[in-house]
């Protein structure tokens, strides 16, 4: 994520995904932590400070959804419609906590 998102994320106490921009289809959330910190560092998708954060979401609610690829990559990732994240932020359990920084340019934090 981005300083924005991480802004929003603190402003919801770091118990809720922000709302989706409206020409994101689906939450993405990556399942598996090395693959999100080459994102972090490679795709130009946050801004020049990227972060990972790490949270959890009860284990029965995560059954409903399905693991996929993105981009060509085998990293599974789960797709969460839009209009289910207010129903998906329900179910985090604790905080959202940011594990990795990355400023593009300089050397990583984390």
């Amino acid at each position: 994520m981005g300083q924005q998102e991480l802004r929003l994320v603190r402003e919801a106490g770091g118990r809720r995904w922000p709302a989706l921009r409206p020409d994101q289809t689906h939450f993405f959330p990556m399942l598996e932590e090395d693959f999100a910190i080459r994102a972090a560092q490679n795709w130009n998708l946050f801004g020049p400070v990227r972060y990972v954060a790490r949270f959890h979401v009860e284990t029965g609610f995560l059954s409903r959804y399905s693991t996929r690829s993105f981009g060509g990559s085998a990293a599974p990732m789960l797709w969460v419609a839009a209009e289910e994240l207010d129903e998906f932020n329900a179910h985090i359990v604790g905080s959202i906590e940011v594990v990795h920084e990355f400023r593009i340019g300089k050397t990583a934090v984390g």
